[in-house]
């Protein structure tokens, strides 16, 4: 007979054929019901905040240069443009190209050319960004959103 509150339950036998899953498992599916259940959450809220991130993304009014950490240059993002920077001791260089609302870097002086691989930028916040040359090319001056985002 089974025990409910200490004492025998007396008022209701138990079921004949019926038999009761082993707690052990029925905690188990409830933890694992319990953990899809959190995961899918978790990704349904990052495909949100992403989709968001993208909408609220402005097209950017000016590229800007910096070497070494200071501002060198910054050029219209709406006109076509082809600048060669070189680093402070001119030992190497990066080709910026401004076409079509967009920068890119063509082709630099840097080993790995990552800049190169990195695309084009013509969002506010984007940046190509060349760590052997100390160079960062970052668009700026978009529309705000009113959103404070970082």
């Amino acid at each position: 007979m089974p025990i409910c509150g200490g004492r025998r339950n007396t008022r209701f036998p138990p079921h004949v054929g019926f038999k009761e899953a082993p707690l052990e498992k029925r905690g188990k599916n409830r933890k694992k019901r319990a953990d899809l259940l959190l995961i899918g959450a978790l990704v349904l809220l990052a495909g949100a905040l992403f989709l968001w991130q993208l909408a609220s993304r402005s097209d950017g009014a000016v590229v800007a240069v910096y070497v070494d950490g200071e501002r060198t240059a910054s050029y219209p993002l709406d006109a076509d443009t082809t600048v060669t920077l070189y680093t402070p001791d001119g030992g190497s260089y990066n080709v910026l190209v401004i076409s079509d609302g967009a920068a890119d870097v063509t082709d630099a002086g840097c080993p790995d050319k990552l800049c190169v691989h990195m695309g084009a930028i013509r969002r506010d916040g984007e940046a190509i960004i060349c760590l052997p040359n100390r160079t960062v090319i970052q668009i700026e001056g978009g529309e705000t959103s009113g959103v404070d985002v970082g």
